[in-house]
């Protein structure tokens, strides 16, 4: 099943009113700000408690929202999916083990502290423990390391952290 990142935004309502002078503003070509715009404005009024808002399927995304693949290797990361694989074998992973290796891959070379990645990847306070960080760093080295024992991919800069292999 395919995990879809629904984020929440609450508005004031100086924003709002900010956003729908802005729409009011906006070429008249632009009907999805027409629609926004009354949307808003509904919101403003009390008539909607909320606005879900989702990019069209039938236009392209902008490159912000695009599929992002991070290549190392023989390994391929989605961010959109969320998945990995290597060739057509798809490696399952935890959420946390994922955003890990993402966030190690994304930035590779470059040595992290284990609260470093703490940091960038738990959401708001957590217990910073290092025997933590170790047990995700074990779990993912099985799962994508060909051999867990010499890694190839997730390499430990003694002393500091760790660091996704630039040689990949």
């Amino acid at each position: 099943m395919k995990k879809k990142q629904i984020d929440f935004i609450s508005l004031s309502p100086s924003l709002t009113e900010w956003l729908c002078e802005k729409l009011k503003a906006a070429p008249a070509h632009l009907t999805d700000s027409r629609e926004l715009l009354r949307s808003l404005e509904s919101l403003c009024l009390g008539d909607s408690q909320s606005l879900m808002i989702e990019l069209s399927q039938d236009q392209e995304a902008p490159p912000a929202v695009r599929e992002e693949f991070l290549r190392a290797g023989d390994l391929i990361l989605s961010a959109r999916t969320r998945q990995v694989r290597r060739g057509e074998e798809e490696i399952p992973l935890t959420p946390k083990e994922f955003d890990i290796l993402f966030f190690l891959a994304k930035n590779k070379g470059e040595v992290f502290t284990k609260e470093q990645i703490y940091q960038a990847v738990w959401d708001g306070e957590y217990l910073l423990d290092d025997s933590n960080i170790m047990a995700f760093i074990r779990k993912l080295r099985k799962k994508i390391e060909p051999d867990p024992g010499a890694p190839a991919y997730i390499l430990t800069i003694w002393g500091i952290g760790y660091k996704f292999n630039e040689h990949l």
